[in-house]
Order: C-alpha cells, then sequence, then structure tokens
C-alpha cells in the first residue's frame, strides 16, 4: 500500500489541466445499460473508480473498448447477467447507479448494497422506494436490492425526502424508458445530474428542468448511441485552488467551469485571493499574503458542496483569524480533525460544526487518511506544514484525484509517492 512524502513550506505556483469528473462520469457509465449501440464516453478522469465501474460493467458482459486518446466506447448489447456483485460494490457506493438502467431496459436487478467512504448514512431507500412507486418489486436480502418488473415501469411523481443525487440520477435514468411521465421533485441540482441528463437528451431521452428541483421525464420507446464529452471535475478545481490559497501562491487551472463554482470562489475571495476567471480557466494570486479565516455552511447545490469542507478546514488551520466550518450534508465527516490537530493545528468540533483557529504553521506529522476527501486536506495540510509529513492509506485519494502528486509537482510542491 502506498503514500505520499510532503515536504512542505513552499508556495504553489504555475499550470495545471483538470480533468473529467468522476461523479459525473460514474452515471453517465451506467446510463450506457439503456441502449443496445455503442456510446463513446470522452474526457474521461484516469481514476480507480472509473477502472471498477469498468470492471462492474465488464462482469455483466460488457465489453468496453479503450481507444488511443483513452476515451472509451461501451456497447451493453452483449449484457448477459444482471447482478453488481459485493466484491465490486463494497469499494465504490456509485454501483447502486446501475440499478435503475438494468431495471428499467431489462426487468430485473441484483445489486449488493453499496461501500465506498465512511462518511456517515448516505440510505438507499430513498432509491428504492422511488422505483417502487414506478411498479418495481424489490427486496432486500442477503445483503442485496433484488428487484424486479413485470413489463415495463410505469411514470410517476416521485418526492424525495432528502435532496439525493445518485437518487435523482438512478430515476432519471429508469424514467428515461419507463410508460409515461415521471416527475421528480425536490430533485437534485447538481451539474452532474445536469450533466448526466444533457448525455441522456443526446441519447434520444425527454428530460426537461434538469438543473431545478423539479425534472420532468417522458419515457421513450428506446435510447440511442452518442458520443459524450464528461464535464469538469469542479472539486479537483477546487482543492489545486484552496491549496494554492493556503500556500499563498499563484495557481491556473484550464479545462474547468468557474460557473460552477461560484459559492467556492466566493469564500477564496474572503481568504484574501485574487481571482480572474476566463471561459474555461480559473487564475487565483494570494501575492504572497496569509489566507483570512473563512466560515462557511454546507449544503447541496447551488450552496458551498460537503465535498469541500475539508479542504477549507486545512485552509483555516493556517489562517489569520478563526474560522467555522458547519457541516449540514453527512455525518461522521470530521475525521481529518483529529489528524490535523497532530500536525498542530487547533481545531475542535460542536457538533456539527467545527471551529478552526488559524495557527502561523503546521508540524510534519505521519497521517492516515480515512476518506476521500479527508486525504486531499491532508495533503494541504502537509503542503503547508514546515518538516515531512507522512500520508497513509492513500487508496482514498486515487478515488477521486487523477495523478494528484505529479499534478502537485508540476506546480512545485515536494511531494513524492513510495510504497508502505
Amino acid at each position: 500500500m502506498d503514500r505520499l512524502i510532503i515536504n512542505g513550506g513552499i508556495s504553489l505556483e504555475g499550470e495545471i489541466r483538470i480533468a473529467g469528473a468522476k461523479n459525473s462520469a460514474l452515471p453517465i457509465m451506467a446510463a450506457t445499460l439503456l441502449t443496445h449501440e455503442t456510446v463513446q464516453i470522452c474526457n474521461l478522469p484516469h481514476l480507480y473508480d472509473i477502472t471498477t465501474m469498468l470492471e462492474l460493467l465488464g462482469c455483466m458482459g460488457v465489453q468496453p473498448i479503450v481507444d488511443e486518446k483513452l476515451n472509451v466506447e461501451i456497447n451493453s448489447s452483449s449484457i448477459d447477467h444482471f447482478s453488481a456483485p459485493y466484491e465490486l460494490v463494497k469499494t465504490m457506493r456509485a454501483s447502486i447507479l446501475v440499478l435503475g438502467p438494468l431495471l428499467t431496459r431489462y426487468g430485473k436487478a441484483e445489486v449488493a448494497l453499496p461501500g465506498g467512504c465512511a462518511i456517515g448514512s448516505r440510505p438507499v431507500n430513498l432509491h428504492i422506494s422511488a422505483l417502487e412507486a414506478m411498479g418495481a418489486d424489490i427486496v432486500v436480502e442477503d445483503g442485496y436490492i433484488k428487484a424486479s418488473v413485470d413489463g415495463k415501469l410505469k411514470g410517476a411523481n416521485i418526492f424525495m425526502d432528502l435532496v439525493t443525487v445518485t437518487g435523482t440520477e438512478n430515476v432519471m435514468m429508469a424514467a428515461s424508458l419507463a410508460r409515461g411521465q415521471t416527475v421528480i421533485e425536490n430533485a437534485a441540482r447538481e451539474p452532474e445530474v445536469v450533466d448526466l441528463a444533457n448525455c441522456l437528451v443526446k441519447m434520444g431521452a425527454d428530460i426537461k428542468g434538469q438543473g431545478t428541483d423539479t425534472i420532468v421525464i417522458n419515457g421513450v420507446e428506446a435510447l440511442a448511441g452518442c458520443s459524450y464529452s464528461v464535464m469538469p471535475d469542479r472539486i479537483e478545481t477546487g482543492t489545486y485552488l484552496i491549496a494554492a490559497a493556503a500556500t499563498r501562491g499563484y495557481i491556473k487551472v484550464k479545462d474547468t467551469r468557474p460557473d460552477i463554482l461560484e459559492s467556492v470562489l466566493s469564500k477564496l475571495e474572503q481568504a484574501g485571493a485574487q481571482i480572474n476567471v476566463g471561459a474555461n480557466w480559473i487564475e487565483l494570486d494570494m501575492q504572497g499574503k496569509r489566507p483570512r479565516a473563512v466560515s462557511l455552511r454546507t449544503a447541496p447545490y447551488p450552496a458551498f458542496p460537503t465535498d469541500m469542507q475539508a479542504q477549507f478546514t486545512a485552509l483555516n488551520s493556517v489562517a489569520d483569524g478563526t474560522g467555522s466550518i458547519t457541516e449540514t450534508v453527512f455525518e461522521n465527516r470530521f475525521m481529518h480533525v483529529h489528524e490535523m490537530n497532530r500536525m498542530g493545528a487547533s481545531i475542535r468540533v460542536e457538533g456539527n460544526t467545527v471551529i478552526v483557529d488559524g495557527v502561523d504553521t503546521l508540524k510534519g506529522a505521519p497521517v492516515m487518511a480515512t476518506d476521500l476527501r479527508a486525504s486531499a486536506s491532508l495533503i494541504i495540510a502537509g503542503l503547508v506544514s514546515d518538516s515531512e509529513t507522512s500520508v497513509d492509506r492513500i487508496y482514498h485519494i486515487d478515488r477521486g484525484y487523477e495523478c494528484i502528486e505529479e499534478k502537485l509537482q508540476l506546480l512545485g510542491a515536494r511531494i513524492r509517492r513510495v510504497p508502505s
């Protein structure tokens, strides 16, 4: 198992390109199950989770083809197995996204209850109750969701008790081939949901309202193949911007989308960053100054993303002043705090809020990553420390960041990957 060794104290400086969004790529890969024609997916990030989804499709009998530009062509007409086994699902919660497509296209599906990051309860009951409202028979036994439908799924009015991204995506895919109209109320508005909807529309789906809290899907008889390019990763973008801000540096990120990062850019400006944007780039310059502490509260899009709060905790740990960060989306998402305090940070947890008193500098230490975004925050903490930091269990980071040490090296960071 690898770990990252970081020698901090360097201000990041330079330019990097942003990869495709994992949280957009995975549902789009699942959507290829909705047609017997070939779907070409471009701008896929090179991540462990993408490999896992390809393996999952492979174990169903689908044979994805990777071309010379690392685009993937998927044709699901060879599918002969309708089960997502626990061995794959346990490493990646997004595996549940095959449930809706399999059920609506083939009338049956078996998906193991999902695993993934240990960041609290993410109930799948919303997926199940929504599909049941569309006529599915579902039982949960032996650790599997076993679903079937007699004939076709039927359109329904579905109100999501909680805003759920994967729940919205699963229902949207299922509804695209259902009989009649489906209305999803309290739908997730995340850009990744919009990206999936746009891909489905390109395949021939009839979807309106994506990006709002009410999505209307009129089922069609069949979907066709297409070529679709995955949107840039806004969380990767934000992580590098925060890393540059925390280290008092300068960065230009390319192949990204400023329009879907307004809440993050606003907080970075509050922290003292000078920010310029273009159609597909963002420039951040701290002019060598120490960041100011910021306070924030996470909530579903378009509010501040839960996937960025750990990184801002790292920035606040060396900022001027005191900042509070309140987490409203997931419980149990402050596991990075204990590790940062071992590095000399002054952070205390009060319920679902962390209070961070900024200190002049952190001290390098051996730390352990507990989930994907926590590991990103520990890398930022290592970059602002005055000695060597070792980050263990970095398989978490490889699930969501493409070539993170290489990109940081391009920005001047002293970071390297070594076997444990």
